[in-house]
């Protein structure tokens, strides 16, 4: 039977999530250029070299956008803040327009009954920052609480939840080590600084926000399952640094204040110096844990690999989203009960991103996503099934709200409950949309 409101616990938030870059729009409104803006421009890194500067026209049709969630009766909403839209140069002077527009935004979604749930950086780097080497340099931590003060000058009073980063090991190692996303590179002594300031920053924003009395923090991590293509040692060891620098890394740091060794082997002779003293400042008790989970991979030792990790992955038999990313809710099964036995017991979890891309149409004006609609149940079962196992999870936002701008692959990516008309701006409701709406109906 199809799972409703009524499965899960008293108080559990359903809503909808999306990102600053990927839908306002991010050449209104005074914003300043990012990196993201100069690797768009980049032949060959994005399809299409298409960019965030128009993306959805959240900026101008926010109050449509939010009466989506209302009429689809959420509860919450996770967006998140531009950090060069407010402080379009990364330091100095403000933007007033942009604080105004969060202002605005944050007000229309209390008007709306719908709770704030505010991520402080989902990706976008101020361009004159990332000039300076961004998450490579050590001052990054320092410019990040800067603007973390700012924004939450601006909102903080009226945000439910606030996270710090979204996803750091794609701010990181997909940034740093495999070059897919922004800056581009492909430096294993980038990567390695990167990996460990990303986490510094994050707890500078928390020693920061509870200078200033602010509670209900956390850090949005994503996990992918990570599977041995054999039961061989060496595939084996395959999937552990996999799982190493995917799953373990960022988790082991806040919690347990070290780095796991399998991760160790490539980073360690390119950390920054003095690394460990950081560890106090990294391991800032969380108030709740947001949890992105998509797909599994399967890995398979490369002994012929010139250079570490020496891992290839295999191609699995399951089911492909639009991404081509296998469809495995076991996976989120298994890491909502593994981080509640081994890294962060009773504390609150949050599934604050899981959705699937496909290549949706609007046909007679509607739009039929069969796929999503038992996507979205599988992964709704993994979650009612993880509770009665023992993880203290409280909510579920699905990925995304809109049809948006997906980062390297363009427009080209649907994720959205929302079709997107790209040249209109027109938006259509999906069926997963309706389907949602009829779940979580009180």
């Amino acid at each position: 039977m199809p799972l409703t409101r009524s499965d899960f616990p008293d108080g559990f938030l359903f809503g909808a999530a999306t990102a600053a870059y990927q839908i306002e729009g991010h050449g209104f409104g005074g914003a300043g250029p990012t990196h993201w803006d100069s690797f768009a421009a980049t032949m060959g890194n994005v399809k299409g070299g298409e960019d965030g500067a128009v993306a959805c026209d959240h900026y101008h049709r926010w109050q449509q956008d939010l009466d989506l969630l209302r009429d689809a009766g959420m509860d919450a909403y996770r967006f998140s803040t531009s950090w060069a839209r407010v402080l379009p140069e990364g330091r100095g002077a403000l933007n007033p327009e942009g604080i105004a527009f969060y202002d605005r935004l944050v007000d229309g979604m209390l008007e709306r009954g719908l709770k704030p749930i505010h991520t402080l950086y989902h990706w976008e780097m101020p361009s004159t920052l990332a000039d300076l080497g961004g998450w490579t340099n050590r001052d990054v931590a320092g410019w990040f609480g800067d603007y973390v003060e700012v924004i939450d000058d601006a909102i903080g009073d009226r945000v439910h939840q606030i996270a710090t980063i979204n996803e750091p090991w794609c701010v990181a190692y997909l940034s740093h080590f495999l070059g897919l996303h922004a800056p581009g590179l492909r430096d294993i002594r980038a990567a390695a600084r990167a990996m460990h300031h990303v986490l510094l920053a994050h707890g500078e924003a928390m020693t920061r926000l509870r200078a200033r009395g602010r509670d209900n923090l956390g850090i949005v991590l994503n996990f992918e399952y990570a599977q041995p293509a054999g039961n061989s040692p060496a595939d084996l060891a395959a999937a552990a640094t996999a799982d190493a620098i995917f799953n373990r890394w960022f988790i082991q740091a806040i919690t347990h204040g070290t780095y796991p060794d399998e991760a160790m082997e490539g980073f360690a002779p390119h950390m920054p110096q003095g690394w460990q003293n950081d560890m106090a400042t990294i391991q800032q008790p969380l108030d709740w844990l947001g949890v992105n989970y998509y797909t599994r991979h399967i890995y398979a030792a490369d002994p012929a690999a010139p250079t570490w990790p020496r891992t290839r992955e295999v191609p699995g038999h399951l089911a492909t989203t639009q991404m081509g990313w296998e469809i495995y809710p076991e996976g989120l099964h298994h890491f909502l009960t593994w981080l509640a036995q081994n890294y962060v017991g009773d504390l609150p979890l949050f599934v604050t991103e899981n959705g699937m891309a496909r290549d949706d149409r609007v046909e007679n004006g509607k739009v039929f996503d069969p796929e999503r609609m038992d996507f979205i149940q599988r992964h709704l079962g993994a979650m009612h099934k993880a509770i009665g196992d023992g993880a203290n999870l409280r909510g579920f936002f699905y990925w995304s709200l809109l049809d948006n701008y997906e980062w390297a692959e363009g427009y080209d990516k649907r994720f959205g409950i929302v079709h997107v008309d790209y040249q209109t701006q027109v938006r259509t409701p999906k069926a997963s949309y309706s389907m949602l709406k009829d779940l979580i109906a009180k």
